[in-house]
């Protein structure tokens, strides 16, 4: 009895541990078997829209990566942006962190090997880790059911593939910055704001960044909440070969926002460069590659925000 005893609590202490390992990646892959070909990133959004999950933008990343580089990884490969415009919406009232993954990304690709078809998202332990939201609030964990909802949809009969990346970074996972708006003559808190995003913008292109969407969003707690999708091909490109989930990361968001009755203006986005720990990147040229991308972005805020 004692034996049996014993072989049960190891059972369960070892089942108990892996469900708390799923349970806690910030990152997590949904797939499903696509023999037939029957599921595709357009259908992926279709469902996706249909589930009250918001696809902004969707692109076929190798129709990108064939003309740039004349060369693919994946047999597919499209990453997307999305929201819960009304979770985010409850979310902001409380916590403006919620900017720093609004939106949300994913990636959508087919293992050629496997026939299958995978999307990766930040988990609800991802999505509460960078914007430092309680992984118990109410409305996040609507976000994160209202993501698994449509996962189910986009894919049915799928099913979470294990993941076991790194969940600790030594870095920062965020970088942020804050400033102030000197107004001149005849000039709104609204107009000094647009230069500004004005300006940043300008820097980004010269230097491999675009911005698939920016959103503008409205609460009587701000004067003002705007938030930037933001993608660097050099960057993203690498690192898909052999890390194809890394669209949960990418595009990454950035927030720029103004509580009423303050001063200060604060910018903000996930810092690229954990990219390296949490997806165990090893190869020399890609970790320079993210590095650059995040000293690159920093670099424009850190000159803007003097």
């Amino acid at each position: 009895m004692k034996k049996i005893l014993k072989v049960f609590i190891g059972v369960f202490l070892v089942l108990g541990t892996s469900i708390y390992a799923a349970g806690t990646q910030n990152i997590q892959i949904f797939s499903v078997d696509n023999s037939k070909g029957a599921i595709n990133a357009k259908s992926v959004e279709k469902a996706f829209n249909a589930s009250g999950v918001i696809v902004d933008v969707n692109n076929d990343m190798n129709s990108i990566f064939s003309k740039r580089y004349g060369k693919v990884y994946h047999k597919n490969y499209n990453l997307a942006i999305f929201t819960n415009p009304e979770l985010v919406s409850k979310l902001m009232k409380k916590y403006p962190s919620i900017g720093l993954i609004t939106p949300l990304s994913m990636s959508i690709y087919e293992d050629g090997a496997k026939n299958t078809i995978n999307i990766s998202t930040l988990s609800l332990a991802g999505m509460a880790r960078v914007t430092k939201i309680p992984a118990t609030d109410p409305d996040l964990v609507a976000y994160a059911k209202s993501v698994d909802i449509a996962l189910h949809q986009a894919l049915p009969n799928g099913a979470y593939l294990s993941v076991n990346h790194n969940t600790k970074s030594s870095k920062p996972l965020t970088t942020e910055f804050t400033t102030e708006f000197e107004l001149e003559d005849g000039d709104t808190l609204v107009d000094a704001k647009d230069s500004f995003e004005e300006e940043f913008e300008s820097e980004l292109g010269p230097v491999g960044f675009l911005i698939p969407k920016s959103y503008k969003l409205e609460d009587s707690n701000y004067d003002f909440f705007d938030t930037y999708s933001i993608i660097r091909f050099n960057a993203i490109y690498p690192v898909s070969k052999n890390h194809p989930d890394a669209g949960a990361y990418a595009p990454f968001s950035l927030v720029i926002y103004k509580k009423k009755d303050e001063d200060t203006v604060y910018i903000a986005f996930p810092s690229v460069d954990n990219w390296i720990s949490d997806l165990g990147i090893s190869d020399e040229e890609t970790v320079k590659a993210v590095n650059e991308t995040h000293a690159k972005i920093k670099n424009i805020l850190a000159e803007l925000t003097e």
